[in-house]
């Protein structure tokens, strides 16, 4: 990094909050202190990156879009023959309980981790996890910093790319993440703050922790779908286009076009939808921040979450 280059941050910056110092953590069927939450050293997530996760924002005391989620989670645990005694409602029950135990309501996100357990030797053949699955929740108070929403993410382009569906589909929410981390470092090394990822014929895919969006002449535009991760945020974002009469088209495009959008932002559970304001040393936009269609997406967003959550509250009422 040069000297006048901003400070690196990533996606997932959140304001400082001493509270998280001392929050309880659900382990197997346990609420206990932070420095209490352990796993074995012979758990599969740990040794082998095998297992599945979903992260969730707490609003107003519920999980916005639990149901999306759950859908996610349970297809993923399914793809790879998990089995896990639980219901959704299981789920829900110990994430409000862990939310409760750490005064939580609002302003917060969960990591939701299922492993396929702790295993009898230490080796890859899932038939040596025994024990069941491992389950583990974290919850932090956490609100986006302001600089990430204000100033926005610089991307560079970076050699590694998403796999195909054979080798391991990005679909999943998987422990295994090492792809990801590489493009990560490479963007790093490359002066910026994280990684912009193609698929495996060389068209803009995603990020290395978020999906990815352009604006160019008023259209909105993102991957065709087949590489990227099924990230319910981006999926909200295509659907909120569609109700509302902004173009949105899913589709193939290059780093050329890319270079050349109006707006870019990416979307995730996290940020909503975070700006990006350069890719490989090349400003995005006009303006510093998010601009006026990621602006109106953002906003036709937080309505929408505000109504799920309503709709939770009702049916629970």
């Amino acid at each position: 990094m040069t000297e006048d280059q901003a400070p690196s941050h990533s996606t997932h910056d959140a304001e400082e909050d001493a509270r998280n110092d001392a929050i309880k953590i659900y382990v197997n069927g346990q609420i206990v202190p932070k420095a209490e939450a352990v796993v074995s050293v012979y758990d599969s997530g740990f040794m082998l990156g095998d297992g599945m996760w979903e992260g969730m924002r707490l609003y107003n005391g519920q999980w916005a879009f639990f149901d999306e989620h759950m859908d996610r989670l349970f297809n993923s645990l399914k793809s790879v023959s998990i089995q896990l005694d639980m219901t959704p409602d299981d789920i829900k029950d110990l994430l409000n309980r862990t939310a409760a135990a750490n005064d939580m309501t609002s302003d917060a996100h969960c990591r939701l981790m299922i492993t396929r357990g702790r295993k009898t030797k230490p080796f890859q053949h899932p038939g040596l996890s025994k024990f069941g699955p491992t389950v583990v929740a974290i919850i932090e108070h956490s609100k986006p910093a302001e600089t990430l929403l204000n100033s926005g993410i610089r991307l560079a382009s970076v050699p590694q790319v998403r796999g195909l569906p054979m080798s391991q589909d990005a679909k999943y929410n998987s422990h295994s993440k090492l792809n990801c981390v590489i493009g990560c470092l490479q963007a790093e090394q490359a002066g910026a703050d994280e990684a912009l990822m193609l698929d495996p014929h060389g068209f803009v895919n995603t990020t290395n922790a978020c999906n990815f969006f352009i604006v160019r002449r008023g259209e909105v535009w993102t991957s065709t779908g087949d590489y990227c991760m099924n990230g319910v945020t981006r999926q909200k974002v295509i659907d909120l286009c569609l109700a509302n009469g902004i173009p949105v088209k899913e589709k193939n495009y290059s780093l050329y076009e890319a270079y050349g959008a109006d707006e870019a932002f990416l979307t995730g559970t996290f940020g909503a939808q975070t700006p990006v304001a350069e890719i490989d040393g090349k400003p995005i936009g006009a303006k510093v921040g998010a601009g006026p269609v990621t602006l109106k997406i953002r906003a036709l967003y937080k309505k929408l979450v505000a109504e799920n959550v309503a709709a939770q509250k009702a049916a629970g009422a």
